[in-house]
């Protein structure tokens, strides 16, 4: 049985695991790179090591290192989150040959299901269904209009070992072909060292529906149903939820099982997430799989009653799943919220920074998986996401409103983030109706950059805090102060007071 493992990751994910790993008793170890040295994953580990300067490319995606590391510690097994080495091959056969337990599945899935043409091929053979496009990889303009000229446009030119939105374009004229399969190849080659690229039907107003899969070495596999991940900005997801409000029974049992049968194709073991992309009709076609736990797995948590990480460690032990899929129901619904720091209106660029200040929310049903703390400098060198906000309710409707209340209550300050901007989406009629595909965003842009006037009225009640507190303390704030201020200014004083307590 593993008694050590290292987490070979960092932030809020390196945090989540290693709270499973000591409510399972295992030991944890923590690496960091120079800009992490005081982040919260090292704090809470029982040792942490050094890996490296501030890039990923020099610590954190330095297999040597943390090969190396996993030696001295006396560490039995390694947990790589997600992103960094999660799905490289090279680093799941290295733990391998050193005698060092990869949670997760075996090099031959990631490569299977890594490789996104590969992955199009094994599913078909396995009878999941697939968008129109190629079977194999795009070589030249000449090819790429032919294949047009069979399925149609408009077409997405996509990397082959892509992801996060990486190496993607969309095609709605022929004559964007040659510009767009070129820019989709300098990118996939930046972003993955791989060049090669497919094409697919691009599939009008879709839905980004998930399903999460676990599976042993007993050849057992069942699924814990599906994810709604529509919500997006530069094809990446900032707000998910489960159930999904479009899929009827029938449709998810469906789509359930053809999860399973393609994590059974590729002889799956762990946990796993097969996407699927779904029409206004509720026709759906595979995706990709993601061989490693996603950053929305507490949802499915949240409405399943799993702690996904341990089930992850009891597969990687060796032992058969104790869940049954006859066993298995979603209770009540759960959001997530990705809060970042990013500006809205700078086409949601990421904005590091030192935080000055953060108050998370709580209650019933709130969760907050998050690393930073008042002090804490969010790094210029990694994914800028500050804390997923997970929110459960017995109903999507106080699931809902349990979100909006607990968005009010979180605030940061000295960088800019997303949290108003998150409010404003989860007020708006297409999301609180489910009336919403992955066009949510730009179809209503409008109504969701308002955000900017609920901040700057904070940014007047912090001010007008400051001002109640100094007059407080110097004793000239006086009853006769009411009448001397209209109406509405008096309110908003009083709210400011609300303030007083809070921030100062």
């Amino acid at each position: 049985m593993i008694k050590k493992v290292l987490v070979a990751n960092r932030g809020e994910i390196a945090v989540r695991v290693i709270r499973s790993c000591k409510e399972m008793g295992i030991k944890t170890v923590a690496v960091y790179s120079d800009a992490d040295r005081t982040s919260q994953h090292v704090l809470f580990a029982d040792e942490a090591y050094h890996i490296g300067p501030s890039p990923s490319l020099e610590s954190y995606l330095n297999i040597d290192k943390i090969i190396q590391v996993a030696k001295e510690s006396g560490a039995d097994a390694v947990h790589p989150g997600y992103g960094f080495l999660s799905e490289n091959t090279k680093f799941s056969d290295r733990c391998q040959a050193e005698g060092i337990k990869f949670i997760g599945p075996s090099a031959y899935s990631i490569a299977n299901m890594g490789d996104k043409i590969t992955a199009r091929k094994t599913m078909i053979a396995a009878g999941v269904p697939v968008v129109p496009g190629t079977v194999d990889m795009v070589h030249s303009e000449e090819e790429a209009l032919q294949i047009i000229e069979q399925i149609g446009l408009p077409v997405m030119i996509k990397a082959s070992a892509g992801g996060g939105g990486k190496g993607m374009r969309l095609i709605k004229r022929a004559e964007d072909v040659t510009s767009g399969l070129r820019a989709a190849r300098s990118e996939a080659k930046a972003s993955f060292n791989d060049d090669s690229v497919y094409i697919e039907k691009y599939i009008e107003s879709p839905h980004h529906i998930e399903f999460q899969i676990l599976a042993d070495s007993h050849g057992n596999a069942i699924h814990l149903f599906e994810r709604e991940c529509s919500v997006q900005r530069r094809h990446q997801k900032i707000i998910e939820e489960t159930p999904s409000p479009i899929l009827t029974h029938e449709k998810r049992m469906e789509m359930g099982e053809h999860a399973v049968a393609a994590a059974k194709a590729v002889f799956y073991e762990g946990a796993g997430t097969i996407e699927f992309i779904v029409d206004n009709n509720l026709n759906y076609y595979f995706l990709e799989m993601n061989t490693r736990l996603q950053v929305e797995h507490p949802i499915t948590e949240m409405v399943v009653g799993v702690d996904l990480v341990k089930e992850q460690i009891n597969i990687a032990n060796g032992l058969p799943l104790t869940l049954k899929q006859d066993e298995l129901k979603q209770v009540g619904h759960a959001i997530e919220c990705r809060v970042y720091a990013e500006d809205p209106d700078s086409n949601f660029m990421p904005a590091p920074g030192k935080v000055t200040h953060i108050e998370t929310p709580g209650g019933l049903g709130v969760r907050v998986d998050g690393y930073i703390y008042e002090g804490f400098t969010i790094p210029m060198y990694y994914d800028p996401l500050i804390a997923k906000l997970v929110v459960w309710g017995s109903t999507r409707e106080e699931s809902i409103n349990r979100t909006l209340r607990a968005l009010n209550e979180f605030k940061v300050t000295g960088v800019k983030n997303n949290v108003k901007f998150l409010e404003r989406i989860a007020l708006a009629e297409d999301f609180v109706k489910g009336n919403y595909n992955t066009h949510f965003i730009e179809d209503n842009f409008d109504f969701l950059m308002n955000y900017k006037e609920h901040v700057q009225e904070e940014d007047d009640l912090v001010m007008i805090a400051a001002f109640v507190e100094y007059l407080d303390r110097i004793g000239e704030l006086k009853p006769q102060f009411q009448p001397a201020t209209s109406q509405h200014s008096w309110k908003k004083l009083k709210r400011a007071r609300s303030y007083t307590g809070a921030r100062f």
